[in-house]
């Protein structure tokens, strides 16, 4: 299994969109400042997650969702 997953910084105006087939380990490596380029804007909001079967399905979701349209729809949640 893969998982798309949307993390939004809590004090800045920031949205990361990552793919992932370890989603807990991924999350904690992220709220925790081990992930070098979202530290700085810590701490996080988990906004969406989504499963996928194969990492193919999952990448062609991730970079819908880091495209100018799929940005917009992730601000809407």
């Amino acid at each position: 299994m893969f998982f798309v997953y949307v993390l939004k910084s809590l004090v800045r105006n920031y949205i990361y969109v990552g793919l992932t087939n370890n989603l807990d380990r991924r999350i904690h490596e992220h709220t925790s400042g081990q992930n070098r380029t979202t530290r700085a804007y810590l701490p996080f909001k988990t906004i969406l997650v989504e499963t996928f079967k194969t990492r193919i399905e999952a990448r062609e979701r991730e970079k819908y969702l880091k495209s100018g349209v799929g940005k917009e729809f992730l601000k809407k949640l």
